[in-house]
């Protein structure tokens, strides 16, 4: 029933049919909250609501009725699914096993991304782009691995690209632009082969190949505010007032700690007195026989 002018909301007599395996409504004006009778249909493998007016939070509910149908046996779907994903029309003809797919995509959804998604271990589709969804891609997202698409484009999704999706060994198509992640892009494993740039514009904070923004640390964050260079010239400057400092500091230790001993203590003022008064005798008289000497001499 796709591409259609049909409106208003899911009829809930639709999402109650328990034998229904393929549903299909992309391109059209629903609008309102998913429903959450959606866990009535047990057998489903595949939903397409693409291109609605959906709104509010991805239901809970409606990865539990995904999930039901993976310990079914192999099915034989006569006819064939199309699924539009970064650009590229799919098409999936007599298929011998289940296209588990999940395509949200242009609606209004919004929330972060269900951790229960992670949970759908044969998702093979997953398409939430153009949507309001925030917050961070989930780290077990990772577990999907017969993941083949994953779109996440056009959201508002933050933080970094998680290692976890390197394992990922189906995954094929990636689009992860216009969002606002942050951080290095991984390397390495499936990331090898997911080398197209666009895969990762419009996402400023993230650098890294295959971008040519260049991380600044290990961690690939991109410090704010001063460079290395300032840093530098900094810390040569604040080098100069500590060794004046350290001067200063020395000095008052030193002559208080003579002067001030002798003003406290009276007993140390008369020897200290006494002894100066012996050098300063010694030097006279060591001066008056120098003298002598010298007159003799002449």
């Amino acid at each position: 029933m796709s591409n259609n002018s049909l409106s208003g909301i899911i009829p809930r007599s639709m999402v109650s049919l328990t034998a229904l395996r393929f549903l299909v409504l992309s391109n059209n004006n629903h609008s309102g909250e998913l429903p959450s009778q959606l866990q009535n249909c047990s057998a489903l493998e595949s939903l397409d609501l693409g291109d609605n007016k959906f709104s509010g939070n991805i239901p809970s509910l409606l990865i539990l009725a995904l999930w039901s149908n993976f310990f079914s046996d192999i099915a034989q779907y006569d006819g064939r699914l199309k699924l539009v994903t970064k650009g590229r029309a799919l098409e999936y003809y007599n298929i011998l096993y289940p296209v588990n797919s999940l395509v949200l995509s242009n609606n209004s959804l919004s929330g972060e991304i269900p951790i229960e998604l992670t949970s759908l271990l044969k998702l093979g589709t997953l398409n939430l782009s153009s949507n309001n969804l925030g917050g961070n891609i989930p780290e077990k997202i990772g577990n999907l691995q017969w993941l083949e698409t994953l779109d996440l484009s056009r959201n508002k999704l933050s933080g970094p690209i998680p290692m976890s999706m390197a394992s990922i060994t189906f995954l094929f198509h990636l689009n992860l632009s216009h969002n606002n992640l942050s951080g290095k892009i991984p390397t390495g494993n499936q990331f090898q082969t997911l080398i197209d740039p666009s895969i990762y514009q419009g996402n400023p904070a993230l650098c890294g190949f295959p971008l040519t923004k260049e991380c600044h640390d290990k961690n690939g964050t991109i410090p704010t505010g001063k460079g290395e260079d300032n840093d530098d010239e900094d810390g040569d400057g604040s080098e100069l007032p500590w060794f004046f400092v350290s001067i200063g500091l020395g000095f008052i230790i030193g002559f208080w700690g003579v002067c001030g001993t002798l003003i406290i203590k009276t007993s140390w003022q008369y020897a200290y007195f006494r002894f100066v008064e012996k050098i300063k005798d010694r030097l006279l008289l060591a001066v008056a026989l120098n003298d002598a000497r010298l007159t003799r001499k002449v």
